[in-house]
């Protein structure tokens, strides 16, 4: 007995040793992860909405796992995979140049099994690509004494029969075997179904606070919809809807101008290019103000626009130029008016010779951030603002065929979504079945497919979100990946 007690001490003496050679600080962890914060903050993928949403929702979860890591006693570590989208930079272009798409960034999934804060770092750089050297010249005691180092490099290996004996988890065994169990839907809904659940029934008076005051402005203002750009939290929402109507208490008169219009509440106020009216949530009531004054003048331009849109619709032989909220950069409608006006002069200038009505029933979108038209799987055409005219149109007429066979699809993929949406929805009696707009109807399908072979009595009552990734939302939602195992 003895001599496991003082096997004991020593352990702990020299773990403490290890532990403060290797520590970070919170803030110090924050500064040493500045390059990737740049790398892959949302806000750098304004103009790629899939890309953007992936990092918002993975820095949460990345944080999540910082935060645990800083709790005092914190022993429960599970394998988090992450995914980020990373901005090319002058550091890592020469070294990860073929990997980056032409909009200048690429995909980055890792593992995160640490369990300190110097180490998470580490591997989070080192995933993508970036400097670690910067690092080493933090002011905390990442490079301990001589006699530490010797530590360091020569780790104590108990036998096995010690962890027999005291109990204690062998950390070499727990690691591997995180490295070797891979996620399942099952497991995963058995260690988080009680989370979600509790999460689930505190947000449900806040979410019926959120139905009654989003149907009472609605009906106020005789409104089409009231949304939300970003997946803010139930309690955030609720105090947006507070804020406008405390608005229309004090400024009445001011908001006649909505009628029949669809409200955003986003990160900029204006009117988007699908001509809804965005609220930035930053902004205080004076600007919101200002929108709603200037509204008849933005429904001039939005005139403007749709006749624009119809001339290009004419030189490209019918083609219809539509605005996809969904897989397009929430745009200003001024930002989308210059580009469909510089467009329209470059078609002009080049005068492309299309028999007048021959690709009529196609449709098209415009896009300021590539330089090579592509054919979308739902079937309309991306074409890049700055595309040469002759290279459009051979893209076009090599690639209308295809291009109605996938709007004609399209058709029948949407029921099919749908369908199988409600299906599952009532099989496992869920709440509510959704998805992000990163998740293709491809992926949802399949999804759903695989879901509906499984018997999961865990989902009654829930809020399911397919997404990209594991987690439980604030409110109680589940998010899965649409390729769950």
């Amino acid at each position: 007995t003895f001599y496991y007690f003082v096997r004991l001490c020593l352990e702990k003496i020299l773990s403490q040793c290890i532990l403060q050679s290797r520590s970070l600080s919170g803030a110090d962890a924050v500064n040493a992860l500045r390059p990737f914060y740049f790398a892959v903050h949302p806000d750098f993928f304004g103009q790629h909405p899939k890309e953007r949403e992936v990092n918002e929702n993975s820095l949460k979860r990345l944080n999540g796992y910082l935060e645990n890591l800083q709790k005092p006693g914190f022993r429960s570590f599970k394998p988090t995979r992450l995914t980020f989208y990373v901005r090319e930079s002058e550091q890592n272009s020469s070294t990860a140049q073929e990997s980056f798409s032409a909009s200048g960034f690429r995909a980055v999934s890792f593992t995160l099994c640490t369990r300190d804060l110097l180490s998470t770092v580490l591997a989070i750089l080192n995933s993508c690509s970036l400097s670690t050297e910067h690092v080493q010249g933090l002011n905390v005691n990442s490079q301990p004494h001589k006699e530490a180092k010797a530590v360091l490099n020569r780790p104590i290996k108990w036998d096995k029969t010690y962890y027999s004996f005291t109990g204690f988890k062998d950390p070499e065994e727990e690691l591997e075997q995180a490295q070797r169990v891979e996620t399942t839907l099952i497991s995963w809904l058995d260690d988080n179904e009680a989370n979600a659940v509790k999460k689930l029934k505190k947000s449900l008076p806040l979410r019926e606070e959120l139905e009654r005051l989003k149907f009472e402005l609605s009906h106020q203002l005789q409104l089409s919809d009231i949304r939300w750009q970003r997946s803010w939290g139930i309690a955030h929402r609720c105090s947006q809807l507070h804020s406008l109507g405390r608005l229309v208490q004090q400024r009445p008169e001011v908001l006649k101008n909505v009628k029949g219009r669809t409200l955003i509440f986003t990160d900029r106020s204006g009117v988007s290019a699908a001509g809804h009216v965005m609220l930035g949530t930053m902004d205080v009531h004076h600007h919101w103000t200002k929108i709603f004054d200037r509204l008849p003048n933005y429904y001039k331009l939005q005139k403007r626009m749709l006749f624009l849109e119809d001339r290009i619709s004419h030189l490209l032989g019918g083609i219809q130029v539509i605005y996809i909220e969904e897989l397009q950069p929430l745009l200003t409608l001024e930002e989308y008016y210059d580009n469909l006006d510089s467009f329209y002069n470059k078609l002009l200038d080049s005068r492309l010779p299309f028999h007048p009505r021959s690709l009529r029933g196609l449709q098209m979108i415009l896009e300021s951030d590539r330089y090579a038209p592509s054919l979308h799987e739902l079937g309309h055409f991306m074409i890049p603002t700055v595309c040469d005219p002759a290279t459009l149109q051979w893209f076009i007429i090599a690639k209308a065929q295809e291009a109605r066979e996938n709007l004609k699809r399209k058709e029948e993929m949407m029921l099919t979504e749908k369908e199988l949406i409600a299906t599952s929805t009532e099989k496992f009696s869920l709440d509510r079945l959704y998805k992000e707009p990163s998740v293709s109807s491809t992926q949802m399908i399949d999804c759903c497919k695989r879901l509906l072979q499984e018997s999961l009595p865990y989902l009654q009552g829930m809020h399911l979100c397919v997404s990209h990734f594991y987690s439980v939302l604030q409110d109680g939602d589940l998010c899965i990946p649409w390729n769950w195992k």
